[in-house]
C-alpha cells in the first residue's frame, strides 16, 4: 500500500488488509480483491501487515486497487496511537475544515452569481 499526502509519500508498504470509508459506507479490501476505485470520505484508514495494524485518521482523498497496488492519495492524513485521538482529529479538524470549505465556497458562487446578474444588467443597457 502506497499512501501519499499532498507532501510527501506518508507510507509505503506491503500489507494483507485495507479498511476505509467512502461515500456509500465502509469496505474492506483483502488479496485478490476486485480492481476498483473509490472516493474516500473524512474518517478511519486501517491497515494490517506481517507486523501488526495501525489505524489513521484521513480527510478526503481517493483509494485505487489496481493488482496488488493499493494506492491512496489524502489531503491530510494524522497517526495515531489510540483510537479516540484519531476520531477526534476527524471531527475536531477534517470535518470542521470540510465545512468552512463549504461555506466559503458557497461564497464564492453567490459573488459569481451576482457578477454574472451585474454584467448581464450592463449588457442589456447597451
Amino acid at each position: 500500500m502506497k499512501l501519499l499526502i499532498p507532501s510527501r509519500v506518508l507510507i509505503e508498504r506491503p500489507v494483507n488488509k485495507v479498511t476505509a470509508e467512502a461515500q456509500d459506507g465502509m469496505f474492506c479490501l483483502l488479496p485478490r480483491h476486485v480492481d476498483m476505485v473509490a472516493p474516500l470520505v473524512p474518517g478511519l484508514l486501517t491497515y494490517a501487515a506481517d507486523d501488526g495494524e495501525e489505524t489513521l485518521a484521513i480527510d478526503t482523498g481517493v483509494l485505487v486497487k489496481c493488482g496488488d497496488q493499493v494506492s491512496v492519495s489524502v489531503r491530510r492524513a494524522a497517526r495515531g496511537k489510540e483510537i479516540d485521538d484519531l476520531v477526534a482529529t476527524v471531527r475536531g479538524e477534517f470535518l470542521k475544515l470540510d465545512e468552512a470549505e463549504r461555506k466559503s465556497r458557497a461564497a464564492l458562487a453567490r459573488l459569481e452569481a451576482a457578477f454574472v446578474t451585474d454584467f448581464t444588467r450592463m449588457q442589456d443597457r447597451q
